[in-house]
């Protein structure tokens, strides 16, 4: 992937921030989102970053060695966690917009232009943005904030899986297996998963 969505941005803007999260379908841990801001003009053709694209995409192997590379090409990146008890309080969507906005204010320098994977952003910030669907595998920023988004959840979840071993987050990193279902009807959840996600798995009602 190149920067050739960005480029005709950057004549009007010197920081374009690519925003994209991970971790709003799992059933357990936090929703995380990552900001990151490229120099000005960045090229990736002839570098590592050439082979960046949606981290879905990627395996887990490709997205650990790119994003300590995404880490040293940015100008600035951020990454913001809401954890599942805000996700129960305030709803999944809304806690997906305060990680994003998050991440953003947590940049060193506010950057002049947004661009959010997806098609809905509610911005807390008084700086332009634009909703770019599946914008993780069109938009080179994005991809890489979908990349450290991605990268930084499961590690998390590998961790939530020594606290919690008996649930297997190291493996499917809180998201509805049917493996996961089935821990969760044997042993009922843990103190990580999100009371406000029903499974009719479980006969729950949503």
């Amino acid at each position: 992937m190149n920067t050739e969505y960005e480029w005709p941005l950057w004549h009007n803007a010197k920081l374009i921030c690519g925003i994209d999260e991970a971790g709003r379908g799992p059933l357990a841990g936090p929703v995380v989102a990552a900001a990151v801001v490229f120099p000005r003009h960045f090229r990736a053709e002839e570098t590592p970053l050439e082979r960046l694209d949606d981290s879905k995409k990627l395996s887990a192997k490709e997205r650990e060695l790119l994003a300590p590379l995404i880490k040293k090409a940015a100008k600035f990146w951020a990454i913001a966690a809401v954890e599942h008890d805000c996700i129960d309080a305030i709803n999944i969507l809304q806690a997906t917009m305060l990680a994003m906005n998050n991440a953003v204010m947590l940049l060193p320098q506010l950057p002049d232009l947004l661009l959010v994977d997806g098609n809905r952003f509610t911005s807390e910030l008084t700086i332009p943005f634009q909703t770019v669907v599946k914008g993780d595998s069109k938009v080179f920023s994005i991809a890489a904030a979908s990349v450290l988004a991605k990268t930084h959840r499961d590690e998390t979840m590998v961790a939530y899986g020594a606290q919690y071993p008996l649930y297997g987050f190291e493996r499917h990193a809180g998201y509805a297996t049917k493996t996961h279902i089935e821990t969760i009807r044997q042993l009922g959840r843990c103190p990580i998963h999100r009371q406000s996600f029903k499974l009719r798995q479980l006969g729950e009602k949503p």
